[in-house]
């Protein structure tokens, strides 16, 4: 759509019981369009979420709430947009997200969308606006014109969600890089185990579990995961630290769970004292066939230096190797200056794919 600037009208998604049932049909078109704008940006649908995880994971929880936008020109969806809110810290913040199909944009249409999220959160009383663009490898990388400086990396400031979030006064505060693992790239992997596990030497011992954390563990689990909001890189994000506990731990378990994903957990622990010191998630979703997410891996600062974050890893990718063994390609995300992680990655086998910019705003 080009030329005359079209009619649009912006609705809000209420969330059906479920995604097959006579309310559903909102959600149902708009999980549609979110497919296509991957393909958009990606040329595959791997970092698309599945229609089922979109609706669990949208569904209120008593550490989050979101609300959903969409834009319909001539009776068809073309564009979301989200604001979501931590309940239980960070309450001065609000995520936001907005896409337009690229026939769409420059419209009007995205300016529209953004204008109802940050309203939506300005209402909540959140005055730190953070947001995502997302930059396939492509694209030639520049470092984005405003708020750039100590960002390792940067972002190509010429691509279309970063020119938005410049033009609508937000700042780019951090870079994380988008990389990918073929799963027959593993010829090293003996020897970086073997590495791993001389430095581990007897102090430490590998735990692995699948959904849910053993009770015995899951305190454990809720102090490591606290820490991942203060002990890995934020760039300049107004980001404070997350308040986790056995609770918070059987929520994400359950919403996972809902969304009907798998999450393979491996962890580290002090054999003298019993402690969980190391941790790293790979989720998978058989709406996805072939590919999983490598998400949150962490080391407590205290254990640093034991070659725990390579020992972990490599566990849990030996792991979806021989229990998943149809999954061929594993993404993940770590910020630029993240050197540690990233270097334990590379030497794993993972190549660049894109780059995502984490934006900031700061409102009244």
């Amino acid at each position: 759509m080009t030329g005359q600037v079209p009619d649009f009208s912006i609705h809000e998604l209420h969330l059906p019981e479920s995604m097959d049932g006579p309310d559903g049909k909102d959600f149902r078109e708009l999980s549609s369009v979110m497919d296509a704008m991957v393909l958009e940006t990606w040329g595959n649908l791997e970092r698309a979420s599945s229609a089922q995880a979109r609706l669990a994971g949208w569904r209120d929880t008593p550490y989050e709430v979101s609300r959903n936008f969409f834009a319909r020109v001539d009776g068809i969806i073309v564009g979301h947009a989200s604001c979501s809110v931590p309940l239980k810290d960070n309450v001065h913040t609000a995520w936001i997200h907005v896409d337009v199909l690229e026939g769409c944009r420059r419209q009007g249409i995205g300016t529209a969308l953004l204008r109802t999220v940050e309203g939506i959160a300005a209402a909540q009383g959140r005055h730190v606006l953070q947001a995502h663009t997302e930059h396939p490898i492509g694209f030639a990388r520049a470092r984005a014109r405003a708020g750039a400086e100590g960002v390792p990396g940067g972002v190509p400031d010429d691509g279309p969600g970063a020119a938005f979030c410049l033009k609508h006064g937000y700042t780019l505060e951090q870079a994380s890089r988008f990389s990918t693992l073929d799963m027959d790239h593993n010829a090293e992997w003996a020897r970086l185990e073997l590495a791993a596990h001389s430095k581990a030497d007897a102090e430490y011992g590998v735990l692995a579990w699948t959904n849910r954390c053993p009770g015995e563990y899951v305190d454990h689990m809720a102090g490591l995961m606290g820490r991942m909001s203060t002990d890995t890189p934020a760039g300049g994000l107004e980001i404070e630290a997350e308040a986790w506990d056995a609770a918070r731990v059987r929520q994400l378990e359950d919403t996972t769970l809902a969304e009907g994903q798998t999450a393979l957990v491996a962890a580290a622990q002090h054999r003298r004292t019993g402690e969980l010191v190391a941790y790293t998630v790979i989720y998978l979703d058989p709406a996805k066939a072939g590919v999983a997410e490598q998400d949150d891996t962490l080391v407590a600062k205290p254990h640093r230096g034991h070659g725990l974050g390579m020992l972990v890893k490599l566990a849990n990718l030996r792991r979806l190797q021989t229990e998943y063994p149809a999954v061929g390609r594993v993404m993940t995300f770590n910020a630029e200056e993240n050197e540690h992680m990233l270097s334990i990655n590379v030497q794993l086998g993972f190549k660049p794919a894109g780059y995502d910019g984490e934006w900031q705003k700061r409102i009244k």
